[in-house]
């Protein structure tokens, strides 16, 4: 990242030089869905050679899933299978743009983890990067229009929270206008997920915190059928929860039948013609196998992106039932749930319960 001092920016480069030539010599394929984490040095892992990519690759062979990493670049340690990815130290969402179509013609991604921002919030012009990454959005979505697209809110940044925030506030809304433009692209909420004291240098996640990413993506890739192939799911939950519960309480209390399970709802995020919303569910005293949440959405609202869930309608009365990864929680354990929505947020969605088999 551009805080590095010189020397260290430099040494950078020259690795990740070498990087790119050993990654375009000895791509490593292993005959799976070819997923492409794209970003800077974030997805590079400067401060974790192969960062989030450990765990999640991890979780995919654990899941059951067969996936081949691709891009220009290859690093990270030798238990990692697959070492290949996108992602340019210190590079701008318009640095990224300009190389793009070029690396989706060559590495033909069937599944695109976009984690990119964090270099244009030092840069001159912070307030014009979500119009970059609209932009960035369109020629993907063009180049590869059958692509699964799952674009990430940045982590937080030591040196300046608020203009991350400015940032990841127009995200959701941004990739709102490409659903409805019928585009492959889904919302992934990467910035409540870590906090800065899991950064090793104040921009970089330390092991734990692209553990977390990692749990984010896995989390992301399971909501979107097709975006991973076909696998097979784990017979038990993972080691680490998928979801981390809110920090600050619901919007409205949890509700439901005792000894089953109750659902929470809070509004996490609101814009002109949409927001986006969590629902946490709670096992009560007991546990649970399998939950499903109950809600009537107000008029107006039509959900157009959900994850870590299964959705049975976008308008009206719905019901979400857990995901295959999320449905076994322990007595008083919690998941959650969330998605993006078209209408008014200031509207709380009526008849929240939670109902388990």
């Amino acid at each position: 990242m551009r805080l590095m001092a010189g020397a260290a920016v430099l040494a950078a480069a020259l690795v990740a030089g070498s990087a790119l030539a050993a990654g375009a010599a000895n791509a490593e394929s292993n005959g799976g869905v070819r997923v492409m984490p794209l970003g800077d040095s974030i997805t590079d892992g400067l401060s974790v050679p192969g960062g989030y990519r450990i765990d999640l690759w991890n979780k995919l062979v654990a899941g059951g899933y067969t996936v081949d990493f691709v891009g220009s670049l290859a690093n990270g340690p030798a238990g990692l299978g697959d070492h290949d990815h996108e992602g340019h130290s210190g590079w701008t969402i318009a640095q990224i743009d300009a190389n793009i179509v070029n690396w989706l013609r060559t590495y033909t991604p069937h599944t695109i983890l976009l984690h990119i921002g964090t270099n244009d919030m030092y840069g001159s012009d912070p307030a014009g990067a979500p119009a970059r990454l609209s932009t960035l959005i369109d020629h993907i979505t063009a180049q590869a229009p059958q692509a699964e697209l799952f674009v990430a809110t940045i982590i937080p940044l030591s040196c300046c929270d608020a203009t991350v925030r400015t940032f990841d506030a127009q995200i959701p809304g941004i990739v709102t206008s490409k659903v409805n433009a019928g585009k492959h692209v889904h919302l992934v909420e990467m910035y409540s997920a870590l906090t800065t004291a899991d950064l090793a240098d104040g921009v970089h996640p330390n092991a734990g915190g692209y553990s977390k990413m990692a749990t984010v993506w896995y989390n992301a890739l399971r909501s979107v059928p097709g975006s991973l192939g076909t696998g097979t799911p784990p017979t038990t939950p993972p080691t680490t929860p998928p979801t981390t519960p809110p920090t600050t309480p619901p919007t409205t209390p949890p509700t439901g039948p005792a000894g089953a399970c109750t659902a929470g709802y809070r509004l996490t995020n609101s814009w002109g013609s949409g927001f986006q919303a969590e629902v946490t569910v709670q096992a009560a005293t007991s546990p649970v196998n399998g939950w499903t949440v109950h809600l009537t959405l107000a008029g107006g609202q039509t959900i157009t992106n959900l994850w870590n869930g299964v959705n049975t309608g976008a308008s009206g009365a719905i019901s979400v039932r857990n995901a295959a990864y999320n449905g076994a929680l322990p007595a008083n354990g919690t998941t959650t749930f969330g998605f993006v929505a078209n209408g008014n947020g200031g509207s709380t969605p009526t008849g929240i319960a939670c109902t388990s088999p």
